[in-house]
């Protein structure tokens, strides 16, 4: 099946691959992923492989969406990853962005998630997106109500101990 690959003016927003383990590596264990998401246990890139083929593929194969790779069309560097995932505990599809250290604060996060959540609502027939951050991530939360997400309450995840704000937007 051909999934879905994505343009904006600045990005190429195509489904992540085990291709991408060095840029998964890298960014799953950056110190604001570590911090505001958490450690997802990917130290090496047999592990960043894994994560694909257990974390994004079997999304992608069910829902046709998952995490995707954001490459800069200026230099054909992969800069980072925004997605529409299905996470366990919480109602409806989330999404969810990060940027390597380098490229943050220039405009890409949100690029991509504009872009995703057009695609969520216009191509995927999704009705309803939240997003999860926490309370400290001033950054993300800025974003997400840049986005037009509203914040909506807070939750606890299975298995994590953070509460989390909870955001949401409906076509």
């Amino acid at each position: 099946m051909p999934y879905k690959t994505f343009e904006t003016e600045r990005l190429i927003i195509r489904p992540t691959t085990e291709d991408d383990a060095d840029l998964l590596f890298e960014l799953l264990n950056s110190p604001k992923w570590l911090q505001y998401i958490g450690d997802r246990k990917v130290k090496s890139l047999a592990s960043a492989k894994e994560y694909v083929k257990t974390r994004i593929y079997p999304q992608l194969e069910r829902l046709g969406y998952s995490g995707y790779t954001l490459i800069s069309k200026m230099d054909h560097q992969k800069i980072g990853s925004c997605g529409l995932y299905d996470r366990e505990g919480l109602d409806g599809i989330d999404i969810g962005f990060a940027l390597l250290p380098k490229y943050e604060q220039q405009g890409f996060a949100f690029e991509a998630s504009h872009r995703l959540l057009h695609a969520a609502f216009h191509e995927f027939g999704i009705h309803s997106i939240s997003a999860i951050t926490k309370r400290e991530n001033i950054a993300s939360r800025k974003l997400l109500e840049k986005l037009g997400l509203q914040l909506s309450g807070t939750i606890s995840l299975p298995n994590d101990v953070d509460e989390l704000l909870v955001y949401k937007i409906e076509r």
